[in-house]
């Protein structure tokens, strides 16, 4: 899924920041300690948190033919015979294609099986899990420009996500305050790359999709859902407790859920 999202700046010079590259795109990290005793442990934490999402690359990788998500897709091995986070994984899609009335729908891609719209959420939802330690006070972990965090960056403040504007790539659409996650689907960046469930070609009912909610995972499956089927899905997510969605039609036109987490 491609993302326009990102944290606006801080001026905290406590926040301590790092960059993988992993499953095909750029991982960033920003890390505030809860006291200079945290600083010490935020290093390993981070190592532990990248060593996880190199871990579920390897397992589900499409480009990779050696690895378990491939052989599956080719016929070489079972779901039993694969590592236990793949069932994991197709739970979670799962009910990602059950809340978004089918929308979402990585058994009928082209090539086989692939839940390439939420497995990237869902690995950095474990990485943030690692950072969640007494040692840290408040993380974000932007997975390509789709944003899952805890914590303030300051004492009375709140992270603050934009919304990359559509069609100017220097502007933001919207700013809108985190709690939790926010994941956009948009096809500014890799261009048409959205398939319909329903039809198995490329469709895409939105300029720029977002959805807000309490995991990346879903944050992400629901708005690539949103991409692809606009605002037939809308009603899908305003229906979903926790879930709010923000659409920039083809033509311009916007609409969101009543919840969504606008930034003053």
């Amino acid at each position: 899924m491609t993302a326009g999202t990102g944290p606006l700046p801080d001026a905290n010079p406590r926040v301590v920041t790092h960059v993988e590259h992993v499953m095909g795109t750029v991982v960033s990290f920003r890390v505030l300690p809860s006291d200079e005793a945290g600083l010490d442990h935020v290093g390993q934490l981070l190592a532990e948190a990248c060593a996880l999402l190199h871990r579920v690359d390897s397992v589900f990788s499409t480009w990779d033919a050696r690895s378990p998500l491939s052989e599956l897709r080719a016929g070489v091995r079972t779901i039993e015979q694969c590592p236990p986070a793949v069932a994991e994984v197709l739970e979670h899609c799962s009910t990602a294609k059950v809340w978004s009335n089918g929308w979402f729908d990585p058994w009928a891609m082209p090539g086989g099986i692939d839940p390439t719209g939420l497995v990237k959420g869902w690995a950095a939802d474990g990485a943030l899990a690692i950072l969640r330690q007494p040692a840290v006070a408040a993380a974000l972990v932007n997975a390509g420009g789709d944003v899952v965090g805890f914590g303030c960056p300051s004492p009375g403040a709140r992270w603050r996500v934009g919304i990359r504007h559509p069609w100017r790539a220097d502007a933001v659409a919207c700013v809108v305050y985190l709690d939790g996650a926010v994941a956009t689907s948009a096809t500014y960046e890799r261009g048409a790359h959205l398939i319909d469930p329903h039809t198995g070609k490329n469709r895409a009912l939105a300029a720029s999709a977002t959805v807000c909610g309490p995991t990346l995972a879903m944050s992400d499956a629901l708005a690539t859902a949103l991409g692809v089927g606009g605002d037939a899905v809308m009603a899908a997510i305003d229906a979903l407790t926790g879930y709010e969605a923000y659409l920039i039609r083809p033509d311009g036109s916007e609409i969101s859920t009543p919840g969504m987490p606008f930034a003053d």
